[in-house]
């Protein structure tokens, strides 16, 4: 069996007297991919934000790689690779010295060359020395993810990490991603209203709806209620949003 490198349980979460996580039960293997799906609003950036540590929840447990988030949290995160949004990167710093200082946070003699090599990939490195304030969206996007993969991570948190992308360097993550998870190197957990990402590239997709997890298809459950369905992946998830049982 695959070690379990994400356990949510009973997860509740919320901003003042406003609840929004209900209590989320959900379970990431290494060597898996799920994409996380709900309508806009209905909680997917708070359930990662509690998973990284950014928000600390009402009540439950969220454990990485059988840590605890809550009480051994440097543990943890050693084990956490997020990929941080573009708009909360430190404008004044260049792209190489973010990433430089998120290795040595994570106690890395120095940036990973595998890291290197896919920011060369992603055309990145001209950029590399460069402030992020002078960065476009897409290319802050595509330094959030090379972030998450510093360290070897076991699990890799990203949260609409592929908006703003253009078509070849979304390719190119999802192809390096999927390959990381198929040599069993991590998780991924993806928050995305990406359907191709959920039809194609995970290998479960998790349903978030009113501060639960509602539903959740295998890769082939989901690609056989989408064809038996007649209107295809869009009106299955459609539908099960609007009644999920």
């Amino acid at each position: 069996m695959s070690e379990t490198v994400l356990e949510i349980s009973a997860l509740r979460a919320g901003y003042g007297d406003r609840a929004v996580l209900l209590g989320v039960d959900l379970a990431l293997a290494r060597g898996e991919w799920i994409a996380l799906l709900g309508a806009n609003g209905s909680g997917k950036s708070t359930l990662l934000d509690s998973c990284v540590g950014r928000l600390a929840p009402g009540s439950g447990e969220v454990r990485i790689g059988g840590h605890s988030i809550r009480s051994d949290a440097l543990a943890a995160k050693r084990r956490l690779g997020y990929g941080i949004a573009g708009d909360r990167l430190p404008p004044l710093l260049s792209a190489r010295e973010c990433l430089a200082v998120q290795a040595a946070a994570k106690r890395l003699p120095t940036i990973d060359a595998e890291v290197l090599e896919l920011a060369d990939a992603l055309r990145l490195a001209p950029w590399l020395d460069d402030a992020i304030a002078l960065m476009s969206y897409g290319t802050r996007q595509k330094l959030g993810v090379l972030i998450a993969l510093l360290g070897e991570p076991d699990l890799v948190v990203l949260d609409e990490s592929f908006n703003g992308l253009d078509p070849a360097s979304g390719l190119l993550l999802k192809q390096h991603l999927r390959d990381r998870v198929n040599a069993g190197r991590c998780g991924v957990l993806l928050a995305t209203h990406a359907l191709d990402i959920a039809e194609h590239w995970a290998d479960r997709v998790a349903l978030l709806h009113e501060g639960r997890i509602v539903r959740e298809w295998r890769k082939a459950e989901l690609s056989a209620a989408s064809r038996s369905g007649g209107h295809g992946l869009e009106a299955v998830l459609a539908a099960a949003i609007a009644d999920p049982k």
